[in-house]
């Protein structure tokens, strides 16, 4: 009987060897050693006796026993061997009378490595076991800003709460939406009963889960718990029948499917310009009337990018006197973005626009709320299906604008004043430094941070002497002042040279006429679950740049040639091989960088002089839009 056994687990192993070494994979099993942090910088703990579940032990402890072993715990010795007889006789002891020695392992990032126990652990996987005891030592980490290194310390302050292991995320913030969507407290233990009631309703959820094809979706069980928990009640979960709770797993499949695209993003980089009838391309007839809402973080008296959006608004007004009608409400903040939100509603606006990253949760919550109202977001990389996000490509301006400081650049230095360490600002620095170096090889940029707690421009000025400096883009109203676009300084007086525009009016009218002539549900592709991101440039007509008169005529000629190719996509600013700060980011000479990749860059090139700030090092007012948008430093060195 064991012997029999044996061969079969050794079939199921050799099949799971050759198949990990067909995906190029290492076929045998993991080994902790081989993957801890140095030593010294981590922390053991030991937890005492545990029930391991099963499918958590991917591994040993050190390089002994791994292999032979196949990656799935499954052995691949040859019968007779006396590794083999042991093994049989496991077997044979677990069918009669059951394994009850526990194991030694160590937990380490709530995955299981054996240190004594291999053949124990390999005969309960062949035989479908649930958990096995153990003598567990967990390994803690140190802490950095990984996703996952994140996710594990939630999960060690949830174990504190409830010590479970079985259950998992792959987003943050999760497990303590768990603990509010069980009816607990924040920080308040679970009892033996409050475990004994989860680990039933759970194992039953995932158990279904499982037979429905939940393995076949990137989610986890867990996400999958907690949207359906949320969507229906804990209790209620609890309390149903075993055909009860597989019916309403099936109907809520496409939630599930929903969750594995979160971090999906479908580009919309060109407006939707179907070929219509004249009559209707000068307005459709169906169209209905719009009453649109704008939420500002400032005012636009004091931002720019406030300033900017409200032209766009007046743009509007303008442009569809008697189609739409539009509202504004200023200084929005996170204690009064949801009320604000709230009273645009109420007062019958369907469609509201959201103009800064720190308002997408409560954007996304008032969608959900409200699902005939159409709201979007001004954000990059920004996923969630229930929302639609948009933003220029403003780093297709900043690259004319560096090639024109470049040709303008005596001395080979150049400023470059960005403010928040978000996504597209890194993209837009990048731009600008690469336009320069193509004009001038020998360029340098030195990058300041306006948000930096101790930014000072003017000392920064004196100290570098740049030829010429990029600054905020536009001017505002209640700021009579000549420090915006590029320019350089004459007699501590600023000489504008250059201005990036982002047209948000017209940017802000395609969109509406999406919607106008009914191609706002053409965009989404049929059973997408993408979350959508309008992502315009140039080509589209939303991006420009303004050149002094004080520009050479030959200036002028270069950003003109490079604005065109740039539109009829003929050139892309992030082509051919290119090298950050730290190496080559990207070595093929016939590539260009994919619009994903340029949204999410989070590397500096070489001639840029400077980095990426920390969040601490920021002040207080960036902290909101950091926190949802920051980019984590790759590539970047002081």
């Amino acid at each position: 009987m064991g012997k029999d056994d044996y061969a079969k687990a050794v079939k199921l192993g050799k099949k799971d060897y050759q198949m990990r070494m067909l995906r190029g994979v290492k076929p045998t099993l993991e080994v902790l050693d081989d993957i801890l942090p140095e030593k010294g910088t981590y922390a053991e703990r030991p937890l005492g006796m545990v029930q391991i579940p099963i499918d958590l032990i991917v591994g040993t402890k050190n390089a002994g026993r791994s292999n032979s072993f196949s990656g799935n715990f499954m052995p691949i010795l040859r019968e007779g061997t006396e590794f083999a007889a042991k093994w049989s006789g496991l077997s044979t002891s677990h069918l009669e009378e059951g394994i009850h020695t526990p194991i030694k392992a160590y937990e380490y990032m709530n995955k299981f490595y054996v240190e004594e126990g291999n053949k124990r652990v390999s005969v309960m996987k062949y035989f479908e076991a649930d958990s096995i005891r153990g003598e567990v030592t967990r390994i803690i980490p140190p802490r950095t800003q990984d996703k996952e290194n994140k996710i594990y310390y939630e999960f060690l302050d949830f174990y504190q709460l409830a010590p479970i292991h079985y259950i998992w995320f792959s987003q943050e913030g999760n497990f303590a939406k768990l603990q509010e969507a069980v009816g607990k407290a924040p920080g308040e233990k679970w009892t033996e009963d409050d475990l004994l009631e989860f680990s039933s309703t759970y194992r039953r959820f995932a158990a279904e889960y499982k037979l429905q094809g939940g393995n076949k979706l990137k989610t986890t069980a867990g996400d999958a718990f907690l949207a359906f928990i949320t969507l229906y009640g804990y209790t209620e979960i609890g309390g149903k029948t075993t055909s009860e709770l597989k019916e309403l797993i099936a109907k809520s499949w496409e939630e599930f499917e929903l969750l594995q695209e979160q971090e999906e993003i479908e580009l919309k980089m060109k407006p939707n310009k179907d070929k219509k009838s004249l009559l209707s391309a000068i307005f459709p007839l169906s169209a209905p009337k719009l009453k649109i809402a704008f939420i500002y973080e400032k005012t636009p008296g004091t931002s720019a990018w406030t300033y900017a959006h409200e032209l766009g608004r007046i743009y509007l007004e303008q442009t569809f006197p008697e189609e739409v009608s539009t509202i504004s409400y200023e200084c929005g903040t996170q204690e009064n973005i949801d009320a604000l939100l709230a009273d645009a509603i109420a007062a019958g606006c369907n469609l509201i626009f959201t103009t800064t990253p720190s308002f997408v949760q409560s954007s996304v919550k008032a969608a959900i709320a409200n699902p005939d109202v159409r709201i979007m977001n001004c954000s990059l990389h920004t996923s969630h299906r229930y929302i639609r996000t948009y933003y220029s490509r403003m780093h297709e301006a900043k690259f004319l604008m560096g090639a024109i400081a470049g040709a303008m650049a005596e001395n080979n230095r150049l400023l470059y004043i960005e403010d928040y360490p978000i996504y597209g600002s890194i993209a837009n620095i990048n731009a600008f430094a690469l336009g320069a170096k193509m004009i001038n090889p020998r360029i340098e940029v030195y990058l300041e941070w306006s948000a930096r707690k101790d930014f000072d421009v003017d000392g920064k000025i004196r100290e570098i002497d740049p030829a010429c400096i990029s600054g905020k883009d536009m001017m505002i109203p209640e700021e009579a002042s000549r420090f915006f676009g590029l320019y350089h300084m004459e007699n501590d007086h600023p000489r504008n040279l250059a201005m990036p525009i982002c047209h948000w009016g017209k940017f802000y009218e395609q969109l509406i006429r999406t919607i106008m002539d009914g191609k706002w549900k053409s965009d989404d592709n049929a059973g997408a679950t993408k979350a959508i991101n309008y992502w315009w440039g140039i080509s589209a007509g939303v991006i420009d740049v303004i050149c002094s008169q004080r520009l050479p005529i030959g200036t002028k000629r270069l950003a003109e040639l490079l604005k065109s190719t740039i539109s009829s996509e003929q050139f892309n600013p992030f082509s051919g091989i290119l090298y950050s700060q730290t190496g080559v980011a990207q070595p093929d000479p016939e590539k260009s960088l994919a619009p994903e990749e340029i949204m999410r860059m989070d590397w500096l090139a070489e001639n840029v002089i400077g980095s990426i700030p920390k969040t601490e090092e920021l002040k207080e007012q960036a902290e909101p839009v950091v926190r949802q948008q920051g980019v984590n430093m790759k590539g970047a060195k002081g």
